[in-house]
């Protein structure tokens, strides 16, 4: 009777389990490029969905009246025209428009700003009494739908009487409970050494808000700050309910009343202004958008 040496039902063991071992790779190999064209379908679906409505914004500025009705539809401008950008200009105030909506937005983006990162700085490093309820109400200002408090704001400026001001549009709004929540998770991430230190060498908690959580937080405020100036950007709802002349009107009420004066709707007027609004966002969002990448890989290095 012979026994097998320890090398031989090694080698035997090993033979065994390599079918097994090149199965496993083929199914996870197959399993990972029908995950990977599943992703690449998702993002062309995304791409499609957002990009096309953009695309016929952007062809229909450039059309003449009698293309944009064509039928069939023509996807690049066969006469491409200049022509709607002076009308839509001209159609409408758009020099006030511009400047009402720079100063919403200027002045209620830096308050939402200034509001949530200093009040997330309070939940996430200060001790007061009742902290804990507080942070409780603002998860539930979270959940209140923004058209319940239209009526209850729209009461209170009137008492004020700031209707039809600047001031009756930025103070409603100057302060949003997403932001503080936001930054407060972001800065509960930060490394608390950092902050231990600051209060060692004696810094204040402004001084370690301005010198210390601000810069590492850049991120996360900038992202913020651009949803926000994205938000009061196209905010339209609650400046048509405050305000009654067109000196007050921002920008995106006056596309609406860019298509309702035009009687028969011209489209490539309306394009054309919708491009006058687009474009600064664009720019804004093209400039901070080198921050919010940052933030991403800092996170991603984090995790």
């Amino acid at each position: 009777m012979t026994t097998s040496s320890p090398e031989v039902l090694r080698e035997t063991t090993q033979e065994l389990q390599r079918p097994a071992a090149t199965s496993i790779t083929w199914v996870g190999h197959r399993h990972g490029l029908v995950g990977r064209i599943a992703a690449y379908v998702g993002l062309v679906l995304c791409v499609l969905l957002i990009g096309l409505p953009v695309y016929w914004m952007i062809t229909g500025a450039f059309k003449t009246p009698q293309e944009v009705y064509a039928i069939p539809p023509t996807w690049i401008p066969l006469q491409p025209t200049l022509a709607n950008f002076p009308k839509a200009w001209n159609s409408a105030p758009f020099e006030r428009y511009y400047l009402n909506s720079l100063i919403v937005t200027i002045f209620g983006s830096g308050f939402e700003v200034f509001f949530a990162v200093t009040s997330a700085y309070a939940f996430a490093f200060l001790r007061f009494p009742g902290k804990s309820f507080v942070f409780l109400l603002l998860l539930a200002a979270l959940m209140v739908p923004a058209q319940v408090t239209i009526l209850p704001n729209y009461l209170t400026v009137a008492r004020f009487g700031w209707i039809n001001t600047y001031q009756g549009i930025i103070i409603p709004g100057a302060s949003v409970a997403y932001g503080a929540f936001l930054l407060r998770q972001y800065y509960r991430t930060l490394p608390r050494e950092i902050m231990d230190a600051a209060h060692v060498d004696g810094a204040s908690h402004l001084r370690i808000l301005l010198s210390v959580v601000t810069p590492l937080s850049k991120p996360a405020i900038v992202s913020f700050a651009l949803l926000s100036i994205v938000a009061k950007w196209n905010e339209f709802l609650w400046p048509l309910i405050v305000t009654n002349t067109k000196d007050m009107r921002v920008l995106p009420i006056g596309i609406y009343w860019l298509m309702v004066e035009e009687g028969t709707i011209d489209w490539g007027v309306v394009m054309a202004g919708t491009l006058f609004v687009v474009l600064p966002v664009l720019i804004v969002f093209l400039y901070a958008q080198r921050y919010i990448v940052d933030g991403i890989a800092a996170g991603a290095v984090k995790g």
